[in-house]
């Protein structure tokens, strides 16, 4: 799949008021990250590598030791294994994040996707 329509694919709440839609290939995952104003995504770590870029609002992201406000067109990366959290702060917000290798949990919400009865 060289070209992505997000509208295509299947929608996440991986926490309270935050949202993933994550498609992948064989070594690298894309997540458009939804959040509504005040979500948390709480203290976590993994062993993927991360990398982002804020496209809406404002998330307050900590790394580590480390708290900033990111706003849109600032980007940030994580390394794997390093704490991190993140909160929408001031309405809503939209990222994009970028996993290597591909989150196997990730994969298994969106295996476990069971689309909404139309009836």
């Amino acid at each position: 799949m060289p070209f992505i329509d997000w509208n295509a694919i299947p929608t996440n709440e991986v926490a309270p008021g935050v949202r993933i839609r994550a498609p992948f290939g064989e070594n690298l995952m894309i997540s458009l990250l939804e959040m509504d104003e005040g979500a948390v995504v709480n203290r976590h770590s993994h062993p993927h590598e991360q990398g982002g870029i804020m496209l809406e609002g404002t998330m307050e992201l900590s790394i580590g030791d480390e708290t900033r406000l990111v706003e849109p067109g600032e980007a940030y990366l994580i390394p794997p294994h390093v704490p991190h959290r993140a909160v929408a702060v001031g309405g809503s917000a939209r990222a994009l994040d970028i996993f290597s290798p591909v989150r196997e949990d990730y994969v298994d919400l969106a295996n476990s996707y069971i689309p909404p009865d139309d009836a």
